[in-house]
């Protein structure tokens, strides 16, 4: 039995390591809020492709993935299954494109906290990340 789980802890740890998640954050939301956006930043350094398949956390009721479409002079959110990480490559989950939902956050996203999240990818498995919370006006991405 721990030969079985020590080989197949040597065929996942060679893909999670493949994955890296950087510059997770969300924005502060106001008072009776139930949604928030998070962003983030997948590097894939591995030769074959990955998928985001799913995000739980324990702030919100459900994590969803979405992307912005523009139709016209309207942006769209849309739900999709996930998120295509190319290998060797990146994906970027940005305000005004792709990002996270968090769906019925049980508390207020107050600025400075962290907000825990496990990404669940096809190939690299689990992955836990902390969202950082920036000011409700603001960037993130540009602030550190």
């Amino acid at each position: 039995m721990r030969a079985w789980f020590f080989v197949l802890a040597l065929v996942a740890a060679p893909a999670m390591a493949q994955i890296k998640v950087e510059d997770a954050w969300s924005r502060a939301t106001p008072p009776g809020a139930k949604i928030a956006a998070g962003y983030l930043v997948v590097h894939n350094s591995g030769s074959a492709a990955d998928r985001l398949v799913s995000v739980s956390s324990p702030a919100a009721e459900r994590v969803e993935t979405h992307i912005t479409v523009r139709e016209g002079d309207i942006s769209r959110m849309r739900e999709v299954k996930g998120y295509e990480i190319p290998a060797n490559g990146m994906f970027e989950a940005k305000p005004g494109g792709a990002h996270l939902m968090f769906v019925n956050i049980k508390t207020p996203f107050k600025e400075g906290a962290t907000i825990p999240a496990t990404l669940k990818f096809a190939k690299a498995g689990e992955i836990k990340v902390q969202f950082r919370v920036a000011p409700l006006t603001g960037d993130m991405h540009h602030g550190h």
